[in-house]
């Protein structure tokens, strides 16, 4: 296994959470795991693990460019990986505003929609032993 391609499962875990990695590893088809390869080498090993940018600001510009471009199953994963990362859901309302100014206001509308189901979901996850 490349260098890559070890970084950047150890950062996709990392962000995403081990539960969702291994749920997505364990249900990948032989075809599919030719994507599941691509983005942990080129995604998560290449560009995450730069020093350019930091976690929360990566995560932040995620949200903001899946909003954006109204990509809703990755929207929901990444809220997850920006919590993961440090960022606030007072920082998660403000990039959602920010991106319906930009990009309209039925994407901030379904941004937050999709955020707060998230946001919930992550709180009871973290006060459950």
């Amino acid at each position: 296994m490349s260098d890559a391609k070890q970084i950047g499962q150890s950062i996709r875990r990392e962000v995403l959470g081990a539960a969702f990695v291994d749920r997505n590893v364990a249900t990948a088809s032989p075809f599919y795991q030719h994507f599941v390869d691509f983005t942990s080498t080129q995604c998560w090993g290449y560009v995450w693990s730069r020093e350019g940018l930091d976690r929360k600001t990566r995560s932040m510009l995620n949200l903001a460019m899946l909003a954006a471009m109204a990509r809703w199953n990755e929207l929901a994963l990444h809220v997850r990986g920006a919590l993961n990362n440090g960022v606030t859901e007072q920082e998660i309302a403000e990039v959602l505003l920010q991106a319906g100014v930009y990009a309209g206001v039925p994407i901030a509308s379904e941004g937050f929609k999709i955020a707060d189901r998230i946001i919930a979901e992550y709180i009871a996850e973290q006060q459950q032993p």
